[in-house]
């Protein structure tokens, strides 16, 4: 072996002895590094001091992305349970109270009674022996038979005790065997748009009974114009509450519950057409007290005045000064197109042509605003001051309301 040999081999060791002692003094060092971080971050973190490469939890941007992230799944899911346990607990606590109400109707001779029509109903009082259920009035209009169906998916006769069809509103009795559970009726007025609203019911048959459908309120006090007796004439404007909540033919008569599981509203109607997200609901403040009277009296004890009448808005305006001989300042009122014989309005002195503008100093502009206030502030025996245009004079008189007949 010559020199250049032996000084290469003798040089490669001591690279290799020294390459390795680097490598374990950097790992040593290492180490103990990573001691002193670990031992001074409490240390320097009571201080209210931090080293710049130690970033707390929360600060900097890689801490606050992964931290971020987590967090805010966590609270999502933590707020998305909350809101649907609520959802799950309200519908459970009056799902059972809605129930199927089914209108039979007689065949022809040969055949046998059958079901014409499906809508929903719920129970909202139970006695010993009886349970008392609320539907629409034009879920059994026509019935000769009326069933109602249990959560259990049993079916049990029903005895109509009342029906009002100016508020779409009728009463059920049945037995209270096999009835579980029994609706609370909220306050409706206290409701705000923009609220939860859940919407229970039968849509398209008893094949798909208590089916739920969420939403929000989307307005408090809506007035639909409602054509009672079929002539293409309004008849009457309902007060009701409009919701995105999915109501479908067979809801009618359902619950519309808050989230705490109150009743607020009957469902009664969808707008037709195309239209998806506009269902109406008849309020629970309006509801309670017709419920009320169709289960004492059979019918709503209402008062009247014993005329029939029409929107002045509906009258060719000619007629305003030619037959009425209005002012012009009068913008709105009521025509009487005929007053009754023996009734309040007669005693009272009104006649034919009259254009009625306020009851009790409250400015009445057409027809409904007239039975709003008659049917909603006042009673059977009341007094009611009408002030009203004849010959373009204007007159006040106060007649006595006297009960309603039909």
């Amino acid at each position: 072996m010559g020199y250049y040999d032996e000084h290469y081999q003798t040089e490669t060791r001591q690279k290799r002895k020294s390459a390795k002692g680097i490598a374990i003094t950097a790992l040593f060092s290492s180490v103990i590094g990573a001691l002193l971080v670990i031992f001074s971050v409490p240390f320097l973190s009571n201080s209210g001091f931090l080293p710049y490469d130690v970033v707390p939890r929360g600060q900097g941007s890689e801490a606050v992305t992964a931290g971020s992230v987590t967090e805010t799944t966590q609270l999502d899911s933590s707020v998305n349970l909350t809101v649907n346990s609520d959802i799950i607990e309200a519908v459970e606590r009056v799902s059972d109270a809605v129930v199927g109400v089914i209108n039979l109707r007689q065949g022809s001779f040969w055949s046998t009674t059958q079901g014409e029509g499906t809508g929903s109903g719920v129970v909202y009082k139970k006695t010993n022996d009886h349970a008392y259920v609320v539907t629409n009035h034009h879920v059994i209009d026509g019935a000769q038979q009326i069933e109602v169906s249990l959560s259990d998916g049993s079916r049990v006769e029903a005895e109509l005790l009342g029906t009002d069809i100016i508020t779409d509103l009728a009463v059920l009795r049945i037995s209270s065997e096999g009835v579980s559970a029994v609706a609370e009726f909220g306050n409706s007025e206290l409701l705000r748009a923009g609220e939860p609203a859940i919407a229970i019911g039968n849509p398209l048959g008893l094949q798909f009974s208590r089916t739920v459908t969420q939403g929000i309120i989307s307005a408090t006090e809506r007035s639909v114009p409602v054509d009672l007796n079929k002539d293409g004439r309004v008849d009457w404007e309902a007060e009701v509450l409009q919701t995105d909540a999915a109501i479908n033919p067979g809801n009618s008569g359902g619950a519309l519950i808050n989230i705490q599981g109150q009743v607020i509203g009957i469902n009664s109607m969808k707008m037709g057409g195309s239209v998806e997200g506009i269902g109406f609901s008849i309020p629970s403040a309006i509801a309670i007290p017709i419920i009320n009277d169709l289960e004492m009296y059979g019918e709503v004890q209402r008062p009247q005045m014993g005329v029939v009448i029409r929107s002045l808005s509906e009258v060719p305006s000619l007629h305003w000064q030619e037959t009425f001989k209005l002012p012009d300042s009068v913008k709105g009122g009521v025509v009487l197109e005929r007053v009754e014989p023996m009734t309040p309005a007669e005693r009272a002195g009104l006649e034919q042509y009259d254009v009625i503008v306020e009851l009790d100093g409250v400015q009445i502009r057409d027809t409904h605003a007239l039975r709003k206030h008659l049917y909603t502030k006042k009673k059977i025996g009341d007094d009611l001051e009408v002030t009203f245009y004849r010959d373009g004079k204007k007159q006040t008189t106060t007649l006595v309301l006297a009960k309603q007949t039909l």
